[in-house]
């Protein structure tokens, strides 16, 4: 079996070593630190068009593992966008004096709109000091008493004509305070109630008669007082309004003038302007009110909130378009929000009390939201999605729609959207909205496909020397060497467990750079060489390890069973991988198989159990079709087997170990052992073909420890998918081992490679009759599945009912 050698790889397969000579450089100080970012062509090409361009809904997502410079990329050629583009408009809101609890939104030139609030608070501070001291003036004052003056005089020579009337007709007037009384009168003088009953009845309805007539004379002088007091109120209020306009279109000409190009702005300054014309008193000092005699009580202070100005986004300072991250995107933090202040037990809000959401600070910019933060908000991405659907923010109370009473709140006016949203997150969120979100794809037209794999060659090489520069020049770092390079490039192939590509996750690469750099600076070293990188990595798996050391210690201990020597008919090692966290290592595990007569077929006592996943349940189906394909032509298979993976206590999944399984099966029906200090690993299709697996550097590292903990005997290895070569990226011990030959690893593409190097037989090829050679494995497998079959046929005869064996044995004797 000289040919089986050839499946024995050789050191340098089982790692791609960095050479000396493919580095770029001696030292990373000697490299021009890298701008920009690694093999993310195709992401930044996305990235680029859908921030320029200005069309409805193209938004981007931003889809890549995290640490592959997903969020470093998008700051930066944000950043360097918004800085070229101009500077976006003020918000303000204002109060509306026709619709009060609808606040209007009004959008000023960058800068305006601090300008716009501080003319209005300056313009309230010289009212407050202008207008009292306008309507305690002594023009103002002579113009009023001349009001009042006139009312007097034409009041009081209303009164004397008409007590000059009533004189004549014999009574007098009186003034009571309930109005004017009329009293007859002798001489002059009013009767004393005694008097006029003294009178004759003739005499009191000659009384009674003239003073229902003149009644209708009094009536008319209260009439003319009125309106005379209506007049001079009229004419106050005109004074006070010519006061009020006199004062006002000083300071808003100036204002109007200032703020003409804003159409909206003016229109509002005029509103202010009638408003205050309208409260123009408002400004005067009031006084105390007293309810009771002795008691008074402070006048409330005029409201002069109306006039205030309640600036939402401020871009006085800003230099370019906003570029706003959100790290805590909630309803509120979203699209704003109405705070309350308490009042008198209860809660009230007003226009002023509006904040400001992410959507306001990064309109006409920006907007950069990480998905795993959107979505762990309740209600963002509804809101999120309603605003880009209407370009336009509006601010709504939450707790709204969960009132079971109506109350009145305020509802700001909606303030136009501009902005475009960047959103970061991994494949499978961008998947399930796809799927199940009807409006993003329509919300959301880019996407950005970070890859988290770049390829390994002198280019991709000397990008990855570029960036550990730059990472070291950042966070003042020790200087790489070039052993120390290499160590980086093979720990970046390792980590896509791939030879010609490197990882571009960068966050677990920067962890290695740091803490290389700190075992160098412990012994004082002036560069970071190899041994200080592969320390970095050892020192990480060693406190990552906890768990696999004492899966170790039980099978040194011989709780869990897993032999590494001799040979056993239908029990094989098979190897699994288990993940806790950010670290994954290889466990190999006990499969055995047994056979024996039925028609059940293969049982799959994980399924059975409910222990095994969709994918190694179609594993092991699998194996029944190879089986037929290539032992059933002339008669059906008669089996019945069972397939286990023992000490194994939690779910499985995967076809990795179908070819395992596989191997088992051949060996318990053609009866042959297999190798116990071989583990094996691969995948299998009804034809026979190994087919790659993932984590074969685990594995084979995990049978490896196993090995090593009890002896390398040099007779041990590891059986993987030819498949996979290009995968080995094994630890430096491992492939010490393999040089020294101490352990080895085969590669096989086919079943029947694999099973002759596992039992030391031939495998057998078919002859032309369909019969295979008799001491072949398929020779073997063919002669039990005979045995099975005939045995089978046997116990399935259909024996004679109603006689005893002896009685039969009478029957023939008289026959």
């Amino acid at each position: 079996m000289n040919h089986l050698e050839n499946l024995k790889l050789k050191p340098e397969q089982l790692r791609l070593v960095c050479q000396p000579e493919e580095c770029p450089c001696t030292s990373t100080r000697e490299i021009t630190p890298l701008e920009g970012v690694i093999g993310q062509d195709r992401a930044m090409r996305a990235i680029d068009l859908g921030l320029n361009i200005q069309k409805f809904g193209f938004n981007i997502y931003v889809s890549g593992l995290p640490g592959t410079g997903r969020s470093t990329s998008v700051d930066r050629a944000v950043v360097e966008l918004a800085a070229r583009l101009p500077v976006p408009d003020d918000w303000c809101y204002v109060y509306n004096f026709a619709e009060p609890d609808r606040p209007n939104a009004l959008r000023l030139p960058p800068g305006k709109g601090r300008e716009f609030r501080r003319d209005l608070k300056n313009l309230l501070e010289e009212l407050k000091l202008e207008v009292p001291r306008s309507f305690e003036s002594k023009e103002y004052e002579e113009q009023r008493n001349e009001i009042m003056h006139y009312l007097q005089e034409a009041r009081q020579k209303a009164l004397n004509a008409l007590q000059e009337k009533v004189a004549g007709e014999g009574f007098t007037l009186k003034q009571t305070p309930t109005g004017l009384v009329l009293l007859p009168s002798q001489d002059g003088k009013p009767l004393s109630d005694a008097e006029y009953e003294k009178l004759g009845p003739t005499e009191k309805d000659f009384f009674r008669q003239k003073q229902e007539k003149l009644r209708h004379d009094v009536s008319a002088m209260i009439r003319q007082v009125r309106d005379l007091e209506k007049e001079a109120k009229e004419l106050v209020h005109k004074l006070d309004l010519d006061t009020g306009n006199y004062l006002l279109n000083h300071h808003f000409q100036e204002l109007l003038q200032k703020y003409a190009e804003l159409p909206e702005v003016a229109a509002h300054l005029d509103q202010v302007r009638q408003q205050l014309l309208d409260h123009i008193h408002d400004f005067m000092e009031k006084e105390e009110a007293e309810v009771v005699p002795g008691l008074k009580l402070p006048t409330q202070p005029p409201s002069f909130l109306p006039y205030q100005v309640n600036l939402l986004v401020d871009n006085s300072q800003a230099q370019g378009a906003p570029v706003v991250w959100e790290s805590n995107p909630t309803y509120f933090n979203l699209v704003g929000r109405q705070e309350y202040r308490p009042h008198l037990g209860s809660f009230l809000t007003d226009f002023t009390l509006i904040k400001a959401g992410a959507l306001h600070r990064a309109n006409g910019g920006f907007l950069i939201l990480q998905a795993n933060d959107l979505f762990n908000n309740y209600f963002s991405w509804a809101a999120l999605k309603r605003c880009l659907k209407n370009r336009a923010i509006r601010i709504e109370d939450l707790a709204e729609q969960f009132h079971l009473i109506s109350t009145t709140v305020s509802r700001p006016e909606p303030i136009p959207l501009e902005t475009k949203l960047v959103l970061i997150g991994n494949p499978y969120i961008y998947q399930m909205l796809f799927a199940w979100d009807e409006d993003f794809s329509r919300l959301f037209k880019v996407k950005a496909d970070f890859d988290h794999r770049i390829e390994r060659n002198p280019g991709g090489i000397k990008q990855y020397a570029a960036f550990v520069s730059r990472h070291c020049r950042e966070k003042n770092l020790l200087p790489f060497d070039c052993s120390a390079l290499g160590k980086i490039v093979e720990y970046g192939s390792r980590l896509v467990a791939d030879q010609k590509r490197l990882s571009s996750q960068f966050a677990s690469i920067v962890a290695i750079l740091e803490e290389a750099d700190y075992w160098a600076r412990q012994t004082s070293a002036a560069r970071v060489g190899g041994a200080e990188v592969r320390r970095a990595i050892e020192e990480r798996v060693y406190r990552n390890n906890r768990i696999e050391e004492r899966l170790r210690e039980m099978v040194a201990d011989g709780q869990i069973l897993i032999d590494d020597r001799g040979a056993v008919v239908g029990q094989i090692n098979g190897l699994a991988v288990l993940t806790l966290g950010d670290y994954a290592f290889g466990r190999p595990s006990r499969i055995t198989v047994r056979t024996f007569v039925g028609k059940e077929g293969i049982l799959d006592i994980e399924r059975e159990t409910k222990m095994s996943g969709p994918i190694h349940t179609k594993g092991v189906l699998i194996l029944s079709g190879f089986l037929g394909e290539r032992y059933a032509h002339t008669e059906p298979l008669t089996l019945s087997a069972s397939v286990c993976f023992e000490q194994s206590y939690e779910e499985i999944d995967g076809d990795s170990a179908s070819s395992t399984e596989l191997y088992a099966l051949l060996s318990s029906l053609a009866e042959l052992p297999i190798r116990q200090d071989i583990a094996v690993t691969g995948s299998v299709n009804q034809k026979g073909e190994v087919q790659a697996i993932g984590g074969v550097n685990e594995k084979i590292e995990g049978f490896f420890e196993v090995c090593k903990l009890r002896g390398l005997t040099g007779e041990q290895g590891v059986i993987i998918p030819r498949a996979n070569i290009q995968n080995l990226m094994l630890k430096e011990e491992v492939v010490e081992a393999a040089a020294a030959g101490r352990f080895h690893v085969w590669a096989v593409s086919q079943i029947d490679e694999g099973i002759e190097i596992l039992t030391g037989v031939a495998t057998g090829q078919r002859q032309p009759d369909g019969s295979y050679p008799p001491d072949t494995v398929n020779g073997r497998v063919a002669r039990k599945f005979q045995k099975l079959n005939s045995y089978y046929t046997l116990s399935q005869r259909p024996r004679r009912s109603g006689r005893k064996p002896a009685d039969r044995k009478r029957a023939r004797i008289k026959k």
